[in-house]
């Protein structure tokens, strides 16, 4: 048996919150976890402010049925299955909507990740050198083939760093939570801002209006 390769062309969806103008301050771009649709996801972006905020909710490409009844539909970013090659498709398309929004602006670019979107978020963060105003990585794990070298580029003085966690989240229990943020502090040379919140795995419209 063999494993062959092609290339070929594909289209995906994503879906945008408010109107990008002159009033706009912040561009948001936020990466769901796994199981969630961008539809849904970027609901928890709409109490910003409209005028000042503009919110782009990328889809995770790998969509599936959600339990047995084949009647919901969550999606995935990636799987331990040819995780290199499918990162690869991941970061193409989001370059893909960097370009087709225009983002090479003056406005203040925030990269937020939740759960499975952290591994995203992260990934294009540095592969790419993201210039962004704030990165913001909320209840999930870095990756681990990334090291402070990956990192060294951020300049502290115009990046800010988030890290947002559950103190009852079921999948950062106590001792991946200690090891996880001492990961971050070594990562970010101690200038990460870790939010721990009362909660579980969940996003937290409070949460975000704060950040």
């Amino acid at each position: 048996m063999k494993i062959k390769q092609t290339s070929y062309k594909t289209t995906n969806t994503y879906r945008t919150l408010n109107t990008l103008s002159d009033k706009t301050i912040n561009i948001w771009i936020v990466l769901h976890g796994i199981g969630y649709l961008s539809k849904y996801f970027i609901r928890y972006f709409d109490e910003l402010n409209k005028d000042e905020n503009y919110i782009i909710a990328p889809q995770a490409p790998s969509k599936y049925y959600l339990k047995d009844e084949y009647k919901y539909v969550g999606a995935s970013w990636l799987t331990k299955e040819d995780t290199v090659l499918e990162t690869k498709n991941v970061l193409a398309y989001l370059d893909a909507i960097f370009a087709a929004e225009s983002l090479y602006t003056s406005k203040n670019l925030i990269l937020f990740g939740f759960s499975q979107g952290v591994s995203i978020a992260a990934r294009w963060f540095v592969s790419r050198k993201i210039n962004c105003k704030h990165l913001i990585l909320y209840a999930g794990s870095l990756p681990k083939e990334l090291t402070s070298k990956d990192f060294s580029f951020i300049d502290y003085k115009q990046t800010k760093i988030t890290f947002v966690v559950g103190n009852k989240d079921p999948y950062l229990t106590a001792n991946v939570l200690k090891s996880e943020t001492e990961r971050i502090t070594q990562l970010f040379q101690e200038n990460a801002a870790i939010h721990i919140f009362d909660g579980k795995h969940e996003v937290k419209k409070a949460i975000i209006n704060r950040l």
